[in-house]
């Protein structure tokens, strides 16, 4: 559980609270410091290098000798370049002459001639405390920290606050929460950490603003896929201001956006060159899967609700409703501050810097330059071999009546893609594109509907063994359990009708196979 606060936020009492009998100091004074470097007109900002000074100062009563690292991140390397110096040269770290050579080197064709100096720096004093009952077990472990971000240069700015990290120990639920409660009222509010990510957004305010996109040749493969990665990041940020604004679907249209740009640069990488391509992607699958928590638990329960509204009543035993409400508030609390968490991080504030720069100066290649629809065909159609060889598998398996769920679900996964690809080809192949994307859809909600099913079983077997732990009656969920296990053996009977009927050769001869 992480909290924020005013500057300077007094320590709470905590004694008597949730059966702590004893606070442990264990670190009363940690000083952790780090200083970002950059040309002063913020070259490195611009090119989405990171560059920074980690120096960690320990507690008095630590045997730790304070250390200092040098650390790069490059826009296009999934591993930063850790450099940490010896300790004989730990004291005046700063300036150009002290960024070690290796490091300079990799910088050099950016920065050009001019130095590097500090541009920013977060500056965190932290002391962490053991919260332990009168048997000496440890509950919790609670660190503060004061926190404060500096943006150096011509007229420093400053900004400060207090954080609070709570760590589970022995405590149960109770517990967690009446420390949440003695938290809060010192004025700390639930929030995610967020210096760097709030010094990261200082120095992109103060950088020199994008450059223009890139368009690419009229009417080429180039153009084509530039026009549509510039159309989703630009619906990735404005979905994004949504989240923030608690407006609903926000994640899901985030998730989406991700999704096609993913889709689009795995389908149509070799209109670029380079590592960027592998990176992005990879990105854009971690930025996927850290948004996916927060949907699916608002899927699921709309989804549970509006079927046990539907339910005959005399098929609902006890308070079904009331274990539905009380399993997804947990949930989407957790995924709910996890996904604010990542959009404040500096891993989304890096993929967003990586997706403008591919814009502003996408490495096309040759391919790139020729017309879209002598090009753009023939790549939609390796991925449409691709999902006929999963949907083939997925298909035999059924035959041979074995469970299936992993490639029905592998099956569906490259059915989206296509379906984005399709996208990018609609403008130069027109109503061909539209009318397959029209028949792979059939087949995409055949596939959905079963995963739904699947996802959802999983989740009324999880509430159906809660209520019989807690002397409850599973019944209910049992039915609906059942009624999702025939859902999908009709589902599964009905899919190679379905796939025979929209995969046709005339459908795909746009391909060009």
């Amino acid at each position: 559980m992480t909290y924020r606060g005013p500057s300077h936020t007094g320590a709470p009492r905590l004694t008597g609270v949730a059966g702590v009998a004893e606070v442990v100091p264990v670190v009363e004074a940690e000083v952790r410091e780090v200083e970002r470097v950059d040309t002063a007109d913020l070259r490195l900002v611009a090119a989405g290098i990171e560059l920074v000074v980690e120096h960690t100062v320990p507690d008095r009563a630590s045997a730790v000798p304070p250390s200092t690292t040098w650390v790069l991140r490059l826009p296009d390397a999934d591993e930063p370049l850790r450099v940490p110096l010896p300790a004989s040269e730990v004291e005046g770290v700063t300036g150009e002459r002290a960024v070690p050579d290796g490091v300079d080197a990799l910088v050099r064709g950016v920065r050009g001639d001019e130095p590097l100096v500090p541009v920013g720096r977060v500056h965190v004093t932290r002391q962490v405390d053991r919260l332990r009952d009168a048997t000496g077990t440890d509950l919790a472990t609670l660190a503060r920290e004061q926190v404060d971000v500096a943006l150096l240069g011509a007229v420093a700015t400053v900004e400060s606050w207090t954080e609070a990290v709570v760590e589970p120990g022995a405590a149960d639920t109770a517990g967690l929460r009446q420390l949440d409660e003695a938290l809060r009222d010192t004025g700390l509010v639930r929030a995610p950490r967020g210096a760097h990510a709030r010094l990261a957004a200082l120095l992109a305010a103060a950088a020199p603003a994008d450059p223009p996109r890139r368009t690419g040749r009229k009417g080429s493969a180039g153009a084509l896929l530039l026009r549509y990665l510039g159309d989703q990041v630009d619906t990735l940020g404005a979905r994004e201001a949504d989240l923030r604004a608690d407006r609903p679907d926000a994640v899901h249209q985030m998730r989406i956006a991700a999704r096609r740009l993913r889709s689009a640069l795995r389908t149509f990488g070799g209109l670029l060159e380079g590592p960027r391509v592998g990176h992005l992607v990879g990105e854009l699958r971690w930025l996927g899967r850290a948004l996916a928590g927060e949907r699916d638990a608002e899927v699921q329960e709309e989804h549970l609700t509006a079927r046990l509204a539907a339910l005959e009543p005399e098929l609902l035993l006890g308070p079904v409703q009331a274990a539905v409400t009380r399993h997804f508030a947990r949930t989407r609390a957790e995924t709910g501050a996890a996904v604010l968490e990542v959009v404040d991080g500096e891993r989304y504030a890096a993929l967003q810097g990586a997706l403008r720069r591919l814009l502003a100066d996408p490495p096309l290649s040759r391919r790139a330059r020729r017309p879209a629809a002598t090009v753009v065909p023939a790549m939609v159609g390796r991925t449409a071999r691709k999902l006929e060889r999963r949907m083939e598998r997925a298909l035999a398996d059924l035959d041979a009546g074995h469970v299936a769920p992993e490639s029905l679900h592998d099956a569906r996964k490259t059915g989206k893609q296509l379906r984005y690809a399709t996208e990018v080809a609609r403008p130069s192949v027109g109503k061909d594109a539209r009318a397959f994307a029209k028949r792979l859809k059939k087949v995409s909600d055949v596939l959905g509907e079963h995963q739904d099913a699947v996802v959802s079983r999983e989740t009324l077997r999880t509430l159906g063994a809660r209520a019989g732990a807690e002397h409850g009656n599973g019944f209910t969920f049992g039915v609906l359990h059942g009624r999702d296990t025939a859902t999908m053996l009709d589902l599964e009977r009905r899919l190679p009708t379905v796939w025979e009927t929209a995969w046709t050769r005339r459908a795909r001869r746009w391909m060009g196979r």
